[in-house]
């Protein structure tokens, strides 16, 4: 496994990576004010669709994990892009809520069952034995830096097709608008899947990385490693801090009072910080121990928990405002980086890698399921500032047993190593 993969397949796997997420969760990031409007929800609704979705993902890292064991990571990927693509033409339609429900059901079988371990996996092959955290670094950096892209994309069609003034655009103008950030946005991951299939080789024999048959007890001895039992604590903890990224827009609108362009332009600001933290995590964190990085980036997510929650921020403070989406962006975005990178430090087989994803990630990414009805109850039952502060104790608390478990875990094998 020393032979590396070259440069473009880490690029492919960085379009890829991050272009199969852009239509259910990117853009409802970014444009989530606006979302919901469009398609006339609440945020408890939303919060319900990424819920539907949690539950498919669920089963699908299950039974997906041992499939990135048996069949060549990039046919997998394409096929999950462009199933995924399929379905933007379906959200273009501004659907009822019913409808996107299922809409929402079946990403979560598009992007997790056919996609999420082999990328996990085509990332392990690339990094090899001595580049962990600059392969997952530059993957979740790159496909920050694609999602940053999608999004000044988004806003820049968004605004070509809306009125000069946004707040007096009627709910069918808004639609209209966003109808061509769907289209063009489907259109392009189809492209990316086409390119994923023919191009998106690692240029070492794909049966040295696949197994012919996934035995129950390869599963069970995957599933006694302590590794993988604390990667599902670690990363449960720190993807309700991601989940709750999602919200930084709707705070900008609510709390600080921005308009719709300016809060679409502080989500795609997050989406600009997370490249920056990825790619530079990515040049440096293989000259320490990438378990005890992962330990301060929880630091990092609960010092700008703690600033958000406390309600210190208003729209008086701008400054303290940005700094305090800096901090909370750079903890959550280092720890979404570097969980997986410890994979080969806590001694997980790479052979083994789909398998193990499976297991971890059926624990791990729970918060698809629980995090945004959580979250969305909360902003609507408590209106406001209010709201938003319990949201901030729930990412703070979270954070805190994340911390703990990253502990735990450089203590058994980052000074082992």
């Amino acid at each position: 496994m020393d032979k590396k993969a070259p440069w473009y397949y880490l690029a492919l796997l960085i379009l890829a990576g991050e272009a199969v997420f852009i239509l259910p969760f990117v853009l409802p990031r970014i444009f989530r004010p606006t979302v919901l409007d469009v398609f006339e929800l609440d945020n408890i609704q939303l919060g319900l669709c990424f819920s539907v979705y949690g539950i498919v993902a669920v089963v699908s890292y299950l039974f997906g994990g041992p499939l990135a064991d048996k069949y060549p990571p990039r046919k997998l990927m394409a096929i999950a892009l462009w199933m995924t693509a399929l379905g933007g033409l379906v959200f273009a339609t501004f659907p009822s809520f019913g409808v996107l429900q299922v809409l929402y059901g079946y990403w979560g079988f598009t992007t997790i069952f056919l996609f999420w371990a082999p990328m996990i996996k085509a990332t392990r092959v690339w990094g090899g034995t001595t580049s962990q955290g600059k392969a997952f670094g530059l993957l979740d950096g790159g496909r920050g830096l694609t999602g940053f892209l999608f999004g000044l994309l988004g806003v820049f069609i968004f605004s070509l097709f809306i009125s000069e003034n946004v707040e007096s655009a009627s709910l069918l103008e808004r639609q209209e608008a966003f109808k061509y950030v769907l289209y063009c946005s489907a259109l392009i991951i189809s492209i990316i899947g086409i390119l994923t299939w023919f191009f998106m080789k690692s240029g070492i024999d794909e049966k040295k990385i696949l197994l012919e048959k996934i035995s129950i007890d390869q599963i069970t001895s995957v599933l006694k490693l302590p590794a993988v039992q604390l990667l599902m604590v670690i990363i449960l903890c720190a993807y309700v801090g991601y989940k709750i990224t999602d919200v930084l827009s709707l705070y900008a609108r609510e709390v600080m009072l921005y308009d719709e362009v300016k809060a679409a332009q502080t989500g795609t600001f997050l989406q600009f910080l997370r490249p920056t933290t990825g790619i530079i995590l990515g040049l440096i964190v293989d000259r320490f121990r990438i378990s005890l990085v992962l330990v301060f980036s929880f630091i990092a997510s609960i010092l700008g928990g703690v600033l958000f929650a406390t309600g210190i921020i208003a729209p008086t403070t701008t400054a303290l405002f940005l700094i305090s989406v800096v901090v909370i962006a750079v903890g959550v975005y280092s720890a979404r980086a570097l969980y997986f990178a410890v994979m080969q430090e806590g001694k997980i087989p790479l052979v083994l890698t789909g398998t193990a994803v499976g297991l971890i990630s059926l624990v791990g990414y729970t918060p698809d399921i629980f995090a945004g009805p959580t979250y969305g109850y909360l902003l609507d039952t408590f209106p406001g500032r209010q709201g938003h502060q319990y949201v901030f104790w729930m990412l703070t608390g979270f954070s805190v047993v994340g911390c703990i478990a990253a502990v735990i875990y450089y203590r058994i094998y980052g000074r082992e190593n």
